[in-house]
């Protein structure tokens, strides 16, 4: 299974996003009280174990816990705040983000293969 690692401070954040220069980044906003993150989370998980490549990093931020993470995620990358939300970076910036119903592991699978 790949790696995820919770992001739990703005210092923490700005490092994996400086690290985005070498290797992409997939920032997942969750928040723990909601059933529509908890189906996206799910479907993240089950493709960490199952398919992620080697080639990304993975970064979870829990948006009602680290709110400041969050804000600044949004404000720092001019991406709208949503919940759950995929986010792919490179070089410090956004590639692309999804939210709610549409990140599934087929999903993360296609956006995925090519980065």
């Amino acid at each position: 299974m790949a790696a995820i690692t919770q992001l739990t401070s703005i210092d923490q954040w700005k490092a994996a996003l400086r690290q985005s220069s070498e290797k992409p980044l997939l920032v997942f906003k969750h928040s723990t009280q909601c059933p529509v993150s908890a189906g996206a989370h799910e479907a993240l998980t089950n493709y960490l174990a199952d398919a992620a490549p080697p080639s990304v990093e993975f970064a979870i931020v829990h948006v009602i816990e680290d709110r400041p993470v969050s804000n600044d995620i949004a404000e720092t990358l001019g991406v709208t705040h949503k919940s759950p939300q995929a986010i792919l970076i490179k070089n410090g910036e956004p590639v692309w983000d999804e939210s709610h119903w549409r990140i599934t592991e087929q999903f993360l699978a296609e956006r995925l293969q090519e980065a």
